[in-house]
């Protein structure tokens, strides 16, 4: 996009557009909150690519279960997402995005499991033992949410970069019909 401010603009409108989806409706871990740190970190730039998804996890938290021991976690997980971005910002093909995409749902995945699991070990829950195999369970148990996490991250993740990428088209063809 031509247009710095404008392009800003659109990159934080899609940003916090496609985070606040996560108070809709939806499959456990489907949302398109992780691709949009993915986005912010490839399309906005300086500290609000971090600030835009941090502040709308904040905000949407207590909507979506509340504030809990594994949260700082969490936003750690999709704070990495946003770095993930910045590393193919200059060049965000469908294969970089998709791979990206890929590796977001992974690192989300080690990072919150190994949360859940740590938070039981730090205050005594019983729900997985406190050793390797209480760990390896633990993780075991989330496949399910990493396949859910992977499909809305890839699908969310194609959304919004396509969305990026027809947006000055788009414009170019309104100014010219209202001209």
């Amino acid at each position: 996009m031509t247009n710095t401010i404008q392009s800003r603009r659109y990159a934080i409108g899609l940003t916090a557009l496609s985070a606040l989806g996560r108070i809709v409706p939806h499959a456990p871990n489907f949302t398109p909150l992780g691709a949009s740190c993915l986005f912010a970190g490839s399309r906005i730039s300086g500290w609000m690519a971090y600030v835009l998804p941090l502040f709308v996890m904040l905000a949407t938290d207590p909507f979506v279960g509340g504030y809990t021991q594994t949260s700082p976690f969490i936003y750690l997980a999709f704070m990495i997402n946003v770095w993930i971005g910045r590393r193919i910002a200059s060049q965000p093909t469908a294969m970089r995005v998709g791979g990206a995409a890929f590796l977001c749902s992974l690192q989300f995945f080690l990072i919150s499991n190994f949360a859940v699991w740590f938070s039981g070990f730090v205050h005594g829950s019983s729900y997985y033992s406190h050793d390797l195999a209480g760990l390896l369970t633990c993780y075991t148990a989330a496949i399910p949410f990493f396949g859910r996490m992977l499909g809305g991250d890839l699908l969310f993740s194609a959304l919004l970069f396509g969305a990026w990428s027809l947006l000055p088209r788009l414009v170019a063809t309104g100014r010219t019909a209202d001209a």
